[in-house]
């Protein structure tokens, strides 16, 4: 049982994993240590937050739903591949030290960002005329499928960063809008966490009291985040999302060094 102390934080890391989530991503930065700080065990810990998660990215949707309805349908697929790579991502989490792993994140989630930043100048290379009405073929489709799937397995694993990988393929396949590609990345998101909760769920990892917490408080920030977000304008959003990853990439890197130090 959690103290009052306790609560108070998991839920305001919540409500700020929730406008992260929402915007960029990263969330699991916020609440994966907070969890380990309340003294979850850390298996237990991303299992729970990946379970509170799911409600963030229902409510960022509802945030974003003008933005959804303007968005070609053929990109939902992408839930799709997604959902099949959470599913074995969680079983690896289940199955494999997370050490290995954490020693790869920093590096993903910075190319991740750099690829965010130039998205625009190989976008100009890539398209043709034709292709900037088109921009979305299917081999660039199959090819942002297997991109998908691979993020959905680190998305079940751990998941930091994991919006941000989606921004950079989305915005490599032609999505220009920025609230368009969030919304989109929301939804993928929310069906990632989902997949990886119901195995969670299912192995027994879930610390019930602490993931209804936390749902509340994405469930607010998600909203909030993304009402604010869809006010903004799109270079603000881009930079925010750029020093969101770049943050995340250099606390990670820290992280890893000093633990291993």
């Amino acid at each position: 049982m959690q103290d009052a102390v306790t609560e108070l934080l998991i839920f305001l890391a919540a409500i700020a994993a929730g406008m992260m989530n929402s915007i960029a991503g990263g969330g699991t930065l916020v609440t994966f240590p907070a969890l380990i700080w309340a003294g979850l065990p850390p298996i237990t810990a991303n299992a729970t937050n990946a379970l509170a998660l799911v409600p963030a990215g229902w409510s960022s949707m509802f945030g974003y739903r003008q933005a959804l309805r303007e968005m070609p349908r053929r990109f939902t697929v992408l839930v799709i591949p997604s959902t099949v790579g959470a599913a074995i991502g969680a079983m690896l989490l289940r199955r494999t030290p997370p050490p290995t792993f954490d020693l790869l994140v920093p590096f993903l989630i910075f190319f991740a960002t750099l690829l965010f930043m130039v998205q625009g100048i190989v976008q100009r290379w890539l398209r043709t005329s034709e292709m900037t009405h088109h921009p979305v073929t299917t081999l660039w489709l199959c090819g942002a499928s297997i991109y998908q799937f691979a993020v959905g397995i680190y998305g079940g694993y751990f998941g930091a960063g994991m919006g941000i990988l989606m921004l950079a393929v989305l915005g490599m396949m032609g999505m220009s809008d920025i609230h368009q590609m969030n919304g989109l990345k929301n939804l993928i998101g929310s069906f990632i966490n989902l997949m990886a909760a119901l195995y969670f769920i299912y192995s027994g990892l879930i610390d019930w009291p602490t993931a209804a917490v936390m749902s509340v408080g994405t469930i607010i920030g998600g909203y909030g985040a993304a009402g604010i977000a869809t006010r903004l304008s799109q270079q603000a959003v881009r930079r925010v999302v750029i020093l969101l990853g770049l943050a995340m990439a250099l606390s990670l890197l820290l992280r890893t060094r000093l633990h291993v130090s």
